[in-house]
């Protein structure tokens, strides 16, 4: 995993593909607005049902997460003058999870699929 910061703050983290861990990781740190984590368990696993208490937030923008279904992508973050500080290629099953800061997305190969939340 990969925490990209700018002025010591973080803004980016991207995990790829081949860096799962066995059970629940969750790859966001407690303070973000949103939560990202994997799971990964073996059958016969059980989950324990639970409910999200109320916990009121404030957020001042929007933090996504995008996962890589297929094909591939670059993410450009940039600072607030609009210049590009960081790139990242993503490709299949990796995530990226944009904190804050500005951010674009270039497609580098046909057919790529990406969810974002």
């Amino acid at each position: 995993m990969k925490e990209v910061k700018y002025k010591d703050q973080i803004v980016a983290i991207f995990h790829g593909s081949n860096e799962w861990k066995e059970n629940l990781d969750f790859l966001t740190p407690n303070e973000t607005f949103i939560q990202t984590g994997t799971w990964w368990y073996q059958k016969g696993k059980n989950l324990m049902p639970h409910k999200h208490i109320i916990n009121e937030r404030i957020t001042y923008f929007t933090q996504e997460t995008i996962i890589i279904l297929n094909g591939k992508l670059q993410v450009d973050l940039y600072d607030e003058y609009g210049n590009i500080f960081h790139q990242e290629i993503l490709g299949r099953n990796d995530i990226g999870i944009i904190l804050s800061g500005g951010h674009g997305y270039s497609i580098l190969e046909d057919n790529t699929k990406v969810v974002e939340v």
